[in-house]
């Protein structure tokens, strides 16, 4: 029993999936993300058009975040806020409500767009993250990709999450997202790392579901 950023886990020395089950998780990985761009291909597209028409800038934002082994690359999302909205957040520093200042959470963000706020309660910004995915820079399943910033913070223990491939759900997803402190964020996806499943990812896909449904700590 080792602690995590404050926090007691169990340690063990390597990931829970290697050789055929690692293959078996790429294999989920391409099928289910190929699926949902190919079926969600329509929404793509009135998604995109609707960004482009509302606000001012890309449709498409990008930002870096770093993935297996501390590799940085560059994360794929519908643009949700105004352009140059990270320009803005020395002014609203004082706005801040994540705990520690770790990471940069605003329930009421006056930098997301009518349109943004529709997208972020029901998670249709991310789902560009399947191209991420089908890269494999992330995994449909994983722990949350986090940013150079946060990684710098990191102790020994914490930078175990970068022993697998961020995703974009995660039991961090299921489990309160941006109501959650950074504290618990990194309990959740360490269990993740040292406890993987096939299943587990599956079950977690298909709780996923419920938690877009309830936008549960989506803004």
């Amino acid at each position: 029993m080792r602690p995590v950023a404050g926090l007691p886990l169990i340690h063990v020395e390597k990931p829970q999936y290697h050789g055929a089950k690692r293959f078996q998780k790429r294999l989920f990985d391409i099928m289910f993300s190929s699926s949902v761009l190919l079926v969600g291909l329509p929404v793509l597209g009135i998604v995109a058009l609707a960004v482009k028409l509302t606000s001012r800038g890309p449709v498409f934002y990008k930002q870096e975040r770093i993935g297996l082994d501390g590799q940085p690359f560059q994360m794929i999302k519908f643009r949700t806020m105004v352009d140059g909205a990270d320009k803005l957040v020395g002014n609203l520093a004082a706005l801040n409500e994540s705990d520690g200042g770790v990471l940069f959470k605003i329930r009421q963000d006056p930098r997301v767009t009518s349109v943004g706020r529709i997208l972020r309660k029901y998670s249709i910004d991310e789902l560009p993250q399947f191209i991420n995915v089908l890269k494999r820079d992330m995994s449909v399943v994983g722990p949350r990709p986090p940013l150079a910033s946060e990684v710098k913070t990191y102790d020994d223990y914490a930078r175990r999450r970068l022993l697998v491939r961020p995703g974009i759900t995660g039991l961090w997803q299921i489990s309160g997202r941006s109501d959650l402190t950074w504290e618990d964020s990194v309990r959740l996806d360490l269990f993740y790392v040292e406890n993987w499943s096939m299943i587990s990812d599956l079950l977690i896909a298909i709780k996923t579901v419920k938690a877009i449904l309830s936008h549960t700590g989506a803004y």
